[in-house]
This record gives C-alpha cells, structure tokens and sequence, in this order.
C-alpha cells in the first residue's frame, strides 16, 4: 500500500520573538504571498485525513524558507540573510530542521519497508507577479522525467476536470516541478518508489485573510485526490 505523506511549508506569516524586531513595519509584506501562502493551510487541514504523516510549518518564509535546500540562496530572506551564523543555524534548528528532517526519516522508513510514497505538498500562488496575470487556477508539479509523476498528474487532471470542469489546469506551471524544493530534496534521496507532487492553488480563491479557500475548489481537490488515491495510478 502506497504511502501519503502531506506537506505545506508556507502555512503561516509566524515570526519567532528572537528575530522580530527585523520586521517592524512589515507587517503588509509577512501578510502578502512573499510571506505565507494564503490559503494553504486551509487546503492541507482539509486533506489531512488522507494522509498517513501530514506536516505544517507556519514560520513565515521570509525567517527561513522551509521550501528550499539548506545551501539555497534563498533559505534566507532580506530580513534575515545578515544575521550572524550562530543565529541563522538557531532558526534553522528550530524552524525548519523538525519538519524536513520528521518527513525524510518517514520516507526513508517507508521505503525500507519496500512501501511506495507518495508526497503531496500544498502551496498557492499569487495570480499578479511582477505585472504578469498568471492565467491560471491550478498547478501540478512534477518531475518530468519520472514516469511515476507524470502518469499521476495526467490522472489527477483528468478527475480534476471530473469535479470541476471549469478550472483552468497546468502542469509545470507557474513554476517548474524540477525547481529547488522539498520534494526535488525527497527525489534525489530516492531514485524510485517516492513520487513528488507540489500543488500549487492560485490564491484568488483564498479569502482576504488568507485563512481559508472557496469551499467549492477545496471540495473538488479533496474529491478528485482521494480518488486519485484509489485509483491504480496510485500504486507506483
């Protein structure tokens, strides 16, 4: 039996006492997509039942970017790149280290198990960047390369369409599944038996506060991914 592991590492806009002085008078940009995505929570607490290890980090990203290796240019943003290593390795340790390291031992028990995994991390994304209207609700992200992947984001269109016929579906969009990440991390520590599937929800559908998403969206990716789940794509 395949393995679900359900991840959403841009959960929240926290920011740890230690470090919040760095971010006075930015409130509006911890609250805006450069902080959290908006929405994601609300997805992944839906989908949690599904799962066999479901993981949240709410730390803003703009602490330390959960999504992103620890030689990343990006694992710190503007407001932290500058801090002292002694620091930088704190907010690693208590930050970002539980989450990714809790997820890697449970892959990695898993397929020692000779068990299949399938990881899906929840994400949104801002429909305007940069001037450019994303034209787009839905992304599946994926590794092109792994034939796994690729039959599991064919399939999970095709029910997607099923429940919701007007949403506008893209793979690869609007970032590339072979991006630096979580799940780019998970691959390269498993060449097979571990498939990595980002979602990425465009963030219209989340309300003003970012807290939840239309129900009607979220009940169509709850539906077509449990069915995804029964479905034999499912079974690498």
């Amino acid at each position: 039996m395949t393995r679900l592991l359900l991840t959403c590492e841009h959960g929240g806009h926290e920011v740890p006492t230690e470090v919040r002085a760095l971010f006075t008078g930015a409130e509006d940009v911890l609250r805006s997509h450069r902080g959290w995505d908006p929405g994601a929570l609300h997805l992944f607490e839906a989908l949690r039942p599904l799962a066999h290890l479901a993981l949240a980090g709410t730390t803003s990203r703009l602490v330390v970017e959960l999504n992103r290796s620890l030689d990343s240019p990006a694992l710190f943003s503007v407001f932290t790149r500058d801090l002292p290593h002694a620091q930088r390795s704190h907010l690693i340790d208590e930050h970002y280290t539980p989450l990714r390291t809790t997820a890697a031992d449970a892959v990695a028990t898993w397929r020692a198990q000779q068990r299949t995994v399938l990881h899906l991390s929840v994400h949104s994304f801002t429909p305007v960047l940069d001037g450019e209207t994303r034209a787009m609700d839905i992304g599946l992200l994926y590794d092109p390369s792994r034939s796994w992947e690729r039959v599991l984001a064919a399939t999970w269109e095709q029910l997607l369409h099923a429940a919701a016929p007007d949403l506008r579906i893209r793979h690869n969009e609007p970032y590339l599944g072979t991006d630096d990440g979580h799940t780019t991390t998970l691959r390269t520590a498993h060449p097979s038996g571990y498939a990595g599937i980002e979602l990425e929800v465009n963030q219209r559908f989340a309300t003003d506060d970012g807290r939840s998403l239309d129900a009607r969206v979220t009940a169509a990716i709850v539906a077509s991914f449990t069915a995804l789940l029964a479905h034999p794509a499912a079974t690498a």
